[in-house]
């Protein structure tokens, strides 16, 4: 098991780290010891948060869904010679759209961000880190628990594709000695659902979303709130971490789609 002594003086890079999730990762692995690198695809936003952070954080400005732009980054990265001992890839988009009437901008953004984008992520930057112990996380979400169903389908499905690609990268980082933690946080005040702010032209050109779907995530409890169980699970050498926010929501429509797919089980 590690502790955050093999860590401190060390190198973590946090994706989407411009507001939400990200920030709150970045924020207490700096508390920890670690410099860290805000990446953002908002300039402003991975300024901020490093400058919020002080002297020992970097922003590190790219999109993480184009394969040439994260591979110049992690390039550029290399170049500083940091030792990096934390990756945590948690860049996603929110796209309040169905499968069948989603705009082709949107079906592309959210399939390039939450799917595609991890991979790059992890092909760019998981060979950097050479040291151990080493840590990658990966933040799903509790959607990729359940049936894509309800408002977002299109943001469900897309993160059932991130859950996927997190559960096999598990494998492949344990054969690198690399340790890793998947993360599916329910519901919380993130403003993940006005994504659209960030590429208004990957949107199919609406800048914000309706407010008025905010509500439910304005509500919410904010990401610090999970932060014990991260510490906890870093320290203890990864895992699967769901955080739900739901007051047992999750758990039975896990069980049900267990029992779903189990129900269509036919041995041959």
């Amino acid at each position: 098991m590690a502790e955050w002594t093999d860590y401190r003086g060390r190198t973590a890079i946090v994706t989407g780290a411009g507001d939400g999730i990200g920030k709150m990762l970045a924020m207490h692995l700096a508390a920890n010891g670690m410099t860290v690198g805000v990446q953002d695809i908002r300039e402003e936003a991975a300024h901020m948060v490093a400058e919020e952070i002080g002297p020992k954080a970097f922003p590190m400005v790219f999109d993480i869904s184009d394969r040439e732009a994260t591979a110049a980054a992690a390039e550029h990265f290399a170049a500083q010679d940091q030792d990096l001992a934390m990756l945590w890839i948690n860049a996603g988009v929110g796209v309040g759209a169905s499968l069948l009437e989603g705009k082709p901008e949107q079906v592309r953004w959210a399939w390039e961000v939450n799917v595609l984008g991890p991979i790059w992520t992890a092909q760019c930057f998981v060979p950097l880190m050479s040291a151990r112990p080493a840590h990658v996380g990966i933040t799903a979400s509790t959607a990729a628990l359940r049936p894509p169903e309800g408002q977002f389908p299109l943001y469900a499905a897309t993160k059932h594709g991130t859950m996927v690609i997190a559960e096999a990268l598990r494998g492949e980082l344990a054969a690198r000695d690399i340790e890793s933690t998947i993360l599916c946080p329910g519901l919380l005040n993130t403003e993940i659902w006005d994504g659209a702010k960030a590429r208004p032209e990957r949107f199919g050109g609406e800048r914000r979303m309706d407010p008025e779907i905010a509500g439910m995530w304005r509500d919410a409890k904010g990401p610090d709130v999970m932060w014990p169980d991260i510490d906890r699970m870093i320290r203890n050498g990864g895992g699967t971490l769901v955080c739900a926010t739901d007051q047992g929501d999750t758990r039975q429509a896990m069980q049900e789609r267990i029992d779903g797919i189990a129900s269509g089980l036919v041995e041959l």
